[in-house]
């Protein structure tokens, strides 16, 4: 007959307390969005080509900006970070990478309620305003939240970056004026920007 005296009994079943369970919801949720952020970055940086052989010279771009550089289809590594400055494919990988971050971090930590007086537009990625600005504003913000940045390199971000960026994004006159006012309502409208003038060299014959 086996000895039931040194059973081990069964151990009590473990219960997280509700307050807990929220916090933990909380950071998982966090994680998951820095994967999903990290993996965006890893296949961006995995699609970039490879640097070209020191001995190349650069290539001229006939005097054209920077945009229009990008859009010539060249393939040529841009000379800014900027957004603007890309083009094609390497423009929608950015892009993509910062829908990730407006999405997961922006919008559910300082999105804030739509209003006539902060009107947002779901569709803020056909914004070029909305786009250069939310750019700069990630570009600042891997800077600042980076622990080389120090101990207030976040505080100086929301000062000198996030404050002045909400300022203008969903300032009633702002890029998103003729959209979104009432998530009932949405609307989407991108604003005509002044014709760009042409103007001459006029030199006398």
């Amino acid at each position: 007959m086996p000895d039931t005296s040194k059973t081990t009994p069964d151990p009590e079943p473990f219960r997280v307390p509700d307050g807990d369970l929220d916090d933990l919801a909380s950071t998982l949720a966090k994680t998951m969005a820095e994967v999903r952020q990290h993996g965006v970055i890893l296949d961006r940086l995995g699609s970039e080509p490879a640097p070209p052989p020191a001995s190349a010279a650069p290539q001229p771009t006939g005097g054209m900006p920077a945009v229009e550089a990008a859009d010539s289809g060249q393939g040529e590594d841009p000379a800014s970070v900027f957004i603007l400055a890309l083009g094609g494919e390497a423009y929608a990988v950015e892009l993509a990478a910062l829908s990730d971050w407006v999405n997961y971090l922006f919008l559910p930590v300082y999105g804030r309620e739509i209003s006539t007086a902060r009107p947002w537009c779901a569709q803020w990625h056909e914004h070029p305003e909305a786009v250069a600005r939310l750019h700069a504003l990630w570009l600042a913000w891997q800077q600042f939240t980076d622990a080389e940045a120090g101990l207030s390199g976040p505080s100086t971000w929301h000062r000198d970056h996030l404050d002045q960026a909400l300022v203008h994004l969903r300032a009633p006159d702002g890029p998103f004026a003729a959209c979104t006012t009432s998530p009932a309502r949405p609307n989407h409208r991108v604003l005509a920007t002044p014709a760009p003038k042409q103007f001459g060299l006029g030199l006398a014959a």
